[in-house]
């Protein structure tokens, strides 16, 4: 004797699916869909079977629940629009694919060393003290545990609109319209795959960066939350390879940025904050090309967030073309270049009456920053941003100037308020910049005497009548 059909006018594939969905409330489903059947917009039936072969659902209900089952393990491991489990796993493992060896003391003995000797030269060529924070040597997975928490920081202002629209998109194409109740049932696990494949392409692009990084201040915004300074080992090792410099003065050079950089993150108080701001900015107003994104994902699977990530590889980011877009991307960009420039410009004083090759490290460092590599091409296609300083050379040449004309105090002197900082205007004549700003400060000066003349004659007045 047969077993009745316990769900009567629906494929088995169907049933398989809805309940590993909708757990207890899948009966309630089942049965009114057993019932009363389902219609589409135009009012007749829909056929389920037919409707399953489109979507692609295998007929073996077993099947169709692992595939679900599979689905839902990956989304329910983070929340957010940023799926952060899935970008710390995937990070570290692209951070030690190529193997991740930990840090000898010997090698650590060597970063302390030559970081050791950079803040004292450093103390000869800029006003700005050091950090004083720790001194660490770092294997790849250590340089991601230590900056991943900074990554995600610069990544959620696009991260949330990103994910929202996968999931529209992803919904429209793979949900028939038919199902249209359905589809709003599963919108928050499609919000679920978008933060998936957010994180996805986020946990691979930091790993990526890790095997090329060789400090925490490669790209110029500060990855630590406090001062401090570190290199990595066996990527500074790597680089060194391609180079005919001395190991030991490639990683006194290097040494000598990190801790540049660190001074002027840690001392100048409202820099790191600004720069940050500058970059929420900017991302926040980043335009999603709805097109590319639909031409992206028009023949994944949707159940296959890896599959999702690698089609959206290219980037789904239409160009700055609002004003408001335009301005910010130009605020970042004059600001990365006058940090880099900075940096450049004071390591190469401290470097130059130490390091036979200063020039050669110099000229290979400013190439490196300007052209990028491949990780920094990821995360520009993830979230819309090049963190280049495309005109760092100007901005180096401009704090020689300023240097040469009133030493390394007035150099530093820019640095004391947001407001002071040269535009990309002075970059473009960088030997003008201070004759600018002191017109600009007569300028000031005068305002101020004309507005206290007439609150003066204010108040006299006043006493006069009283």
């Amino acid at each position: 004797m047969s077993t009745p059909d316990p769900t009567p006018g629906i494929p088995p594939a169907w049933a398989a699916m809805l309940r590993q969905m909708l757990g207890p409330q899948a009966d309630e489903v089942i049965a009114e869909i057993a019932e009363h059947g389902l219609q589409g917009p135009d009012g007749e039936p829909i056929d389920l079977a037919e409707l399953a072969s489109r979507m692609g659902l295998p007929e073996d209900p077993a099947a169709v629940q692992a595939m679900v089952s599979q689905m839902q393990q990956v989304l329910a491991s983070g929340t957010g629009p940023i799926n952060t489990d899935l970008t710390h796993d995937l990070a570290r493992q692209t951070a030690a694919a190529e193997g991740d060896p930990s840090v000898t003391d010997t090698e650590r003995r060597a970063v302390v060393d030559a970081l050791g000797v950079a803040e004292l030269w450093l103390d000869q060529a800029t006003d700005l003290p050091a950090c004083g924070g720790p001194v660490r040597a770092w294997s790849r997975s250590e340089w991601v545990e230590q900056t991943l928490p900074r990554w995600r920081t610069l990544a959620e202002p696009v991260a949330g609109s990103v994910s929202a629209e996968l999931a529209r998109v992803i919904g429209e194409q793979h949900m028939p319209e038919e199902m249209g109740d359905l589809a709003g049932a599963m919108a928050p696990m499609m919000r679920q795959l978008g933060s998936a494949v957010f994180g996805l392409q986020l946990g691979q692009a930091v790993g990526t960066l890790s095997r090329e990084v060789l400090g925490t201040t490669d790209i110029g915004v500060p990855l630590l939350p406090g001062p401090g300074t570190a290199l990595l080992p066996r990527n500074v090792t790597e680089f060194a390879e391609g180079l005919d410099v001395p190991p030991d003065e490639v990683r006194l050079f290097l040494a000598l940025r990190e801790a540049a950089h660190a001074r002027l993150f840690t001392h100048v108080g409202w820099l790191q904050g600004h720069l940050l701001g500058v970059v929420d900015a900017y991302a926040r107003g980043v335009a999603i090309d709805v097109d590319a994104l639909e031409d992206a994902v028009r023949s994944i699977d949707p159940t296959d967030p890896q599959g999702i990530a690698d089609a959206l590889s290219g980037g789904v980011f239409a160009m700055a073309t609002s004003p408001a877009q335009q301005a910010a991307l130009l605020r970042l960009e004059t600001l990365l270049a006058l940090i880099e420039g900075w940096v450049d410009h004071v390591t190469s004083v401290a470097a130059e009456a130490h390091l036979p090759h200063t020039a050669a490290l110099r000229e290979t460092m400013r190439r490196r920053r300007a052209a990028g590599g491949p990780a920094e091409d990821i995360f520009a296609t993830l979230v819309g941003l090049e963190l280049r300083p495309r005109r760092s050379r100007d901005a180096a040449t401009l704090w020689a100037t300023l240097a040469e004309e009133g030493g390394a105090a007035a150099r530093e002197a820019v640095w004391d308020h947001p407001d002071l900082l040269p535009t990309a205007e002075d970059l473009d004549d960088p030997t003008g910049y201070r004759a600018r700003r002191e017109a600009a400060e007569a300028d000031n000066a005068d305002l101020d005497r004309a507005l206290a003349e007439i609150f003066g004659q204010g108040d006299e007045g006043k006493r006069g009548e009283s």
